[in-house]
């Protein structure tokens, strides 16, 4: 899997939940390898929007696409500025990956020492962070070369998210997250409190 993020502060809020929709509605069903995506805007206007692909040659088929051009200069006039980019290549889903159902996202993004020793730890089982934490639906970790990731986790609702962050978790859990934790650095924190979703039409249960 493939994922793009795409970020840029924004201007027209309205018209970038428009035109995602609408990209959505006419344009999705075609974009051969599209898989679906994650979107939202913080609460200081930043645009995220994290678009997941089967491959990274899927992705650039559809980008070259005419209409994929246009359409793209209406939603880059939307932002105060041009979006940032970051493609990975690795890139991954956790637990049931996310749903177009989730009331509140929050995006993590900073940098991790060992990128392959991360991703290792979250392809485990994570039975006990289910059980744990039942208002985590999933979530999708992308990241590149340098250790440079980026982190949805799909709730089912914002207050189940808060009341989860104060379970503690069992003691051999709660050490090897906090082992993992360490190995992160420059970490913020984008809650998407309106986030929405857009999944291909033929994998409608989860989206990235």
């Amino acid at each position: 899997m493939f994922i793009q993020i795409i970020q840029g502060k924004c201007r027209d809020a309205g018209e970038m939940r428009r035109l995602s929709d609408e990209w959505r509605e006419q344009m999705g069903a075609t974009a051969q390898g599209w898989l679906g995506g994650t979107y939202g805007i913080t609460d200081d206007n930043e645009f995220v929007g994290i678009v997941r692909f089967e491959s990274r040659e899927a992705a650039a088929r559809n980008s070259a696409r005419p209409e994929q051009g246009e359409w793209w200069q209406r939603m880059e006039s939307c932002l105060d500025g041009p979006a940032t980019f970051h493609d990975c290549d690795n890139a991954m889903m956790f637990l049931d990956g996310g749903s177009d159902e989730a009331g509140f996202v929050q995006v993590i993004q900073g940098r991790v020492s060992d990128p392959e020793r991360f991703r290792h730890f979250m392809e485990q089982p994570m039975d006990m962070l289910h059980e744990q934490r039942p208002e985590i639906i999933g979530g999708t970790i992308a990241m590149e070369p340098d250790g440079w990731f980026t982190e949805t986790v799909a709730f089912r609702s914002e207050d189940e998210a808060r009341q989860g962050e104060q379970k503690e978790m069992p003691e051999q859990g709660r050490q090897e997250w906090a082992d993992e934790m360490a190995m992160m650095q420059d970490v913020r924190y984008l809650d998407l409190h309106h986030p929405w979703f857009a999944t291909a039409p033929a994998s409608h249960a989860t989206s990235g």
